[in-house]
């Protein structure tokens, strides 16, 4: 009893005494009816995200009886272990304030279990991201398995979907277009099976990302929910866990700097969600890596969009399924791509694009010479404003704003907003530019999706469909609109952003990729010189752990002490 190697013999609880130790073990693994030779087995954890809070993972159940299926058939041994489950419609104050959190509880608990290898299922927006960032810290052979997107459904003959469709029949609500029975009918014909939203939003756009930079098996990121595929996916991935945990290949060894390239490459080919940046930063800073966002606006000019799909184009995911998945997406893309990436199957990226079933007719991905949108979805600002960065996404953008100068209109946090956006007496017109502020990572705290900044309500009414409009926080993946978004530094902790007052003048210019408060430097100086910060007054628990670790934007908002002790380089590469 003294080999202290693999499953069952991994990480004994410490009482001094190692063989009691395992002797213990045995006997309480015993007591939940495994037989010896089921202890000799490698052990592999399945996160169980599952939760009656998150719709998202409605099926996780069905999968993790699919993946342990597939772990058994192998000569494995399915151990599930539970996790924080975060949906963002039902977190407050946002999803994100947890998703570090989630990263740590999922790290810890990777490292603390005897496993030799573990499943990480989850889908909503922030799941993803934590879970790769914590199987990047914990380096345990890991494998991702994502819930797939809804199914799309219908309203009086038309296809719709979450969350895109969402706020587009939102908007026309707002704007007297839609009447209250017609938005209750639309509420209820939104989301009608479980899954993610089956647009390109933060779930998908990470599903995909995941699959690209080979921690997920090929094919696995635009499977439906609930279609069968998606369970036998499952378990495939619950078979190849085991494959992986006697090959040890490592998340460090499929997670380089090529393979967050990739990554980032097929991030701009899809139009995806701008939050995908904050979540690749923080995956990328877990394994030393920095964000260089000079590389990134470069990468994006010469990478087009590829995927016509919401909210960029006029699909939904299962059309994009149906079209061929992320195969077709990576073969398209293949001249721009490392194809000699590793991937937790042991094959190569290139490998597995060869051996994959053969692209056929569809016109959802277009090829290189034939985009929607010349340049990638998201494009990367700075300027005064924004001195370290602030990101659009270019391809949901309306092209007449994107160069253009106007009358700041300024709301000081999420409570001004709410207060006086709709108000009647507004001073704003059609041509002002909307400011949100205090609204980053420290400032809300947890930067939530609020950038995303309604028409007011007596322009709504008058035909305004869009503004240009400037925050420090995030919008939904799914949203559509002239928005900057992510201006750092945040104005909770001094950035330009903090000193900008209504009637100010701002300039946004996408074709220069600037974004100017059109002060004199002096008068800048001035009024960041008299700037103080706010004040937090009896605070504990998480709440003052994130506030005095989180960082900034660029940083991917991941907690600093979290962070590799070393950079090893910046991405893309």
């Amino acid at each position: 009893m003294t080999n202290i190697k693999r499953g069952l013999n991994r990480r004994l609880a410490n009482y001094g005494d190692t063989e009691f130790s395992l002797y213990l073990r045995k006997a309480f693994a015993k007591s939940m009816g495994y037989l010896d030779k089921d202890l000799e087995k490698p052990i592999v954890g399945i996160t169980n995200t599952h939760s009656d809070l998150v719709s998202c993972h409605g099926t996780v159940p069905q999968l993790i009886s699919a993946a342990s299926d597939g772990i058994i058939e192998a000569g494995g041994l399915p151990l599930v272990f539970p996790t924080i489950s975060l949906g963002e419609s039902f977190v407050t104050p946002t999803s994100m304030y947890f998703r570090n959190l989630m990263a740590m509880e999922t790290e810890e608990m990777i490292k603390g279990q005897p496993l030799d290898a573990v499943i990480l299922i989850g889908g909503c927006d922030k799941t993803v991201p934590a879970q790769l960032m914590a199987t990047a810290s914990a380096n345990l052979p890991s494998i991702s398995l994502v819930t797939g997107p809804m199914m799309t459904g219908s309203f009086r003959g038309e296809k719709l979907g979450a969350c895109t469709d969402c706020r587009r029949y939102w908007a026309a609500y707002r704007a007297g277009e839609v009447t209250d029975d017609d938005i209750e009918d639309i509420t209820s014909s939104l989301c009608p099976t479980a899954g993610t939203c089956m647009v390109m939003g933060t779930a998908s756009t990470m599903a995909c990302m995941t699959e690209a930079m080979g921690m997920m098996l090929i094919g696995g990121a635009a499977i439906p929910a609930i279609q069968a595929d998606r369970i036998r996916q499952a378990r495939k991935t619950g078979y190849c866990s085991v494959t992986l945990s006697k090959s040890n290949i490592k998340p460090r060894q499929i997670m380089t700097q090529s393979a967050l390239t990739n990554a980032l490459r097929v991030m701009l080919a899809i139009g995806g969600s701008t939050n995908a940046l904050i979540h690749i930063a923080a995956i990328a800073g877990r394994l030393g890596y920095d964000i260089d966002y000079k590389k990134i606006d470069k990468m994006s000019r010469e990478t087009p969009v590829l995927v016509d799909l919401k909210p960029s184009g006029k699909h939904y995911m299962e059309d994009l399924q149906n079209a061929g998945g992320m195969i077709t997406i990576l073969r398209e893309l293949s001249p721009l791509l490392d194809l000699e990436c590793l991937t937790v199957s042991g094959l190569t990226l290139g490998e597995e694009l060869n051996k994959a079933p053969p692209n056929w007719k569809q016109d959802v991905v277009r090829s290189l010479n034939n985009p929607i949108f010349p340049e990638g979805g998201i494009a990367v600002l700075t300027g005064n404003l924004a001195p370290d960065g602030a990101i659009i996404k270019q391809s949901a953008a309306n092209i007449d704003l994107t160069q253009h100068e106007g009358r700041a209109i300024v709301f000081d946090g999420l409570e001004d907003l709410a207060n006086r956006i709709d108000l009647p007496d507004l001073d704003v017109e059609p041509d002002d530019i909307l400011v949100l502020k205090n609204v980053g990572p420290k400032g809300a705290p947890g930067m939530p999706e609020a950038g995303y900044i309604p028409i007011p309500r007596k322009l709504a009414q008058q035909g305004v469909k869009d503004m240009v409009r400037i925050s420090d926080a995030r919008m939904s993946g799914t949203a559509f609109g002239t928005i900057v978004l992510h201006v750092s530094p945040e104005a909770a902790i001094g950035g330009c952003l903090a000193i900008v007052k209504t009637g100010d003048r701002i300039s946004l210019d996408l074709k220069e990729r600037n974004l100017n408060l059109l002060l004199p430097d002096k008068e800048i100086k001035k009024r960041l010189s008299s700037w103080m910060p706010k004040q937090y007054d009896n605070i504990r628990g998480w709440k003052k752990l994130f506030l005095q670790h989180v960082q900034q934007a660029p940083k991917g908002c991941d907690l600093d002490f979290l962070c590799a002790p070393k950079t090893l380089g910046s991405i893309p590469n």
